[in-house]
């Protein structure tokens, strides 16, 4: 009588991985945390009209607000003697102090009936972060005229 060895079987006898569920598993969460993911506006999507080049011939009755951004990333209100400081941390990117005075700005000109305007220095070495912040600032105000200049009174 002859023995069989059942050692000769073992590569029919190993289990097997069955990975067909586990890839309709991986494409149920990828179509989950597609469809669950906010898509929030990006820094280029900001809703600003930039001024035409020929110049308008009414000037407006309210003056624009000038915002100056340093090269330190400083951020002035207006310009020559009533210059006024009101971003000195270059940490902070919420820039509540500058957010306070568009608020002003916004409705001292929607109680005169008109658009506001505002006016951007920055410095040639300043950061480009800072900048994109106070553009984020003015997109937060809804203001949407927005005028980059190169006139400024530096000392």
């Amino acid at each position: 009588m002859a023995r069989k060895k059942k050692s000769d079987n073992l590569e029919e006898d190993e289990p097997g991985l069955d990975i067909s569920s586990l890839i309709d598993v991986c494409f149920l969460l990828l179509i989950y945390f597609l469809v669950t993911t906010t898509i929030q506006p990006r820094e280029q999507d900001l809703k600003m009209s930039l001024p035409a080049a020929a110049p308008s011939d009414t000037p407006p009755i309210l003056a624009p607000m000038f915002i100056k951004v340093e090269k330190s990333g400083q951020i002035y209100i207006n310009s020559g003697p009533a210059q006024e400081l009101v971003e000195e941390s270059t940490d902070n990117r919420k820039l509540a102090e500058l957010t306070l005075r568009l608020d002003g700005y916004v409705a001292s000109a929607q109680a005169s009936a008109q658009e506001p305007l505002v006016q951007i220095w920055a410095d040639g070495e300043a950061k480009q972060q800072r900048i994109v912040d106070v553009l984020n600032c003015l997109a937060g105000a809804e203001i949407s005229k927005v005028t980059f200049t190169d006139l400024v009174d530096t000392p």
